[in-house]
C-alpha cells in the first residue's frame, strides 16, 4: 500500500505538467498528416490510373515483407485494447475527464496511434497483396484476446514499457519504409517514414515521463525498470494468431520473419537498453536503497549478457506460410 500510494503521490506531483508535454511532443489535430493524405483520392478522375500504379509497384515486395508489414498494421490496429489498458494505469484518472492532464495525453496519444492502422490498412487493401479478411479476423482476435506486458497497473513500468516499445517501432516501420524505398515503392516508404517519426516523437516523451519519475522516485522507478527487464519486454502483439490458430503462434512466426529480414533483431532489444540506460543515467544515481543499487547494478550487467546470448542464437531459414500472405504473392 506505501508503494502504491507513492506512485499516486508521484503521478499527481507530474501531472500540471502534462500539457507542456503535449505541446512539445504531439501536433494539433488540424496540422497533423492523416491517411488521405497519402492514398489515391477516391473521387478523383485519376483514382484507377493510381491504384494501378500501387498494385503494380506492391509486386517488388518479398514475401517476409508482407509478413511484417501485415503483422505491424495488425499491431496498430489493436488501438482500443492500448488505450483501455493505459486509462486503468495508477493516476491516470478518466473519471476526472477534461480536467486531467494524464487522461488527456492518453487520449491524444491514442489518437494520433490510430492514423497508422488505418493508412496501412488502407495501403493492404490496395495493394492486392494480402488476404484482407483473414488480417481482420487476426485483427479482431488480438483486440478480443487482450494482451499482458507484465506491468500490470503501475505507471513506472507501464512508462517503462512505453519508452522501450515506442523505440521498437520507430525501428521497424522506418526500416520497412527503406525496403520499400529500394524496391521503388516511394508512396509505401513515404508513409513508414512518417509513422516512424510519429513514434519517435512518442517515444521521447515517454521517456521524459520516467526521467520526471526518476527525481521523484528513484528507487522506485528502478526497481521498476529492472523488474520490466527480468520479465523482458515483450511486444504489444504477442498473443498475435491466425484465425483456428492457438493464442501467441503466429508472433512467434512473425518474429523469425522480422529478424530474418533485419526490420527488428535481439540486437536492435539490446541497442535500445543501452539508449535507455543512458538517457536515464541509470549508472550515475546515488543515494539508492540496498535494493535499487541491487537493482541498478543488474541493469549495467545486462546488455552484455543479453550480447553473450543472442550469439548463440540462429534464426531459423524455414519460411512459415502465414494465412495472410501466400508465399508465390497470390492471393
Amino acid at each position: 500500500m506505501i508503494i502504491k500510494n507513492k506512485r499516486l503521490e508521484v503521478m499527481q506531483a507530474i501531472e500540471p505538467k502534462i500539457a507542456s508535454y503535449m505541446d512539445s511532443y504531439l501536433i494539433p489535430i488540424d496540422d497533423i498528416w492523416q491517411p488521405s493524405d497519402f492514398l489515391p483520392d477516391s473521387q478523383s478522375d485519376d483514382f484507377y490510373e493510381h491504384l494501378t500504379q500501387i498494385r503494380e509497384e506492391a509486386k517488388e515486395l518479398g514475401y517476409d515483407f508482407w509478413v511484417t508489414l501485415v503483422a505491424d498494421t495488425i499491431t496498430e490496429e489493436a488501438l482500443p485494447t492500448y488505450e483501455s489498458w493505459l486509462m486503468d494505469v495508477e493516476g491516470i484518472n478518466q473519471q476526472e475527464g477534461k480536467d486531467n492532464g494524464w487522461s488527456n495525453w492518453v487520449r491524444a496519444w491514442t489518437a494520433e496511434e490510430n492514423r497508422h492502422g488505418d493508412v496501412l490498412n488502407k495501403y493492404l487493401y490496395l495493394s492486392g497483396r494480402v488476404n484482407m479478411r483473414e488480417v481482420e479476423v487476426s485483427t479482431q482476435y488480438l483486440i478480443s484476446d487482450g494482451f499482458d506486458i507484465g506491468t500490470d497497473r503501475d505507471p513506472y513500468k507501464n512508462f517503462v514499457y512505453t519508452t522501450f516499445q515506442e523505440l521498437a517501432t520507430n525501428i521497424s516501420h522506418k526500416r520497412v519504409g527503406v525496403m520499400a524505398r529500394k524496391k521503388g515503392n516511394n508512396l509505401l516508404a513515404k508513409m513508414c517514414q512518417i509513422i516512424a517519426g510519429d513514434e519517435m516523437r512518442h517515444h521521447l516523451a515517454y521517456k521524459e515521463f520516467v526521467k520526471a519519475i526518476l527525481e521523484y522516485d528513484p528507487n522506485g522507478m528502478v526497481l521498476a525498470f529492472a523488474e520490466m527487464m527480468k520479465k523482458k519486454i515483450v511486444m504489444p502483439a504477442h498473443f498475435l494468431r491466425e484465425s483456428g490458430g492457438t493464442i501467441g503462434a503466429a508472433f512467434e512466426n512473425f518474429s523469425v520473419c522480422a529478424q530474418r529480414l533485419g526490420v527488428y533483431t535481439s540486437e536492435d532489444y539490446i541497442d535500445i537498453l543501452g539508449k535507455l540506460l543512458s538517457s536515464w543515467e541509470i549508472d550515475g544515481l546515488r543515494s539508492l536503497s540496498d535494493e535499487a543499487n541491487r537493482a541498478r547494478d543488474y541493469l549495467m550487467k545486462l546488455p552484455d549478457r543479453l550480447e553473450r546470448i543472442a550469439h548463440r542464437m540462429s534464426i531459423p531459414n524455414d519460411q512459415y506460410r502465414f494465412s495472410w500472405v501466400q508465399v508465390n504473392g497470390r492471393i
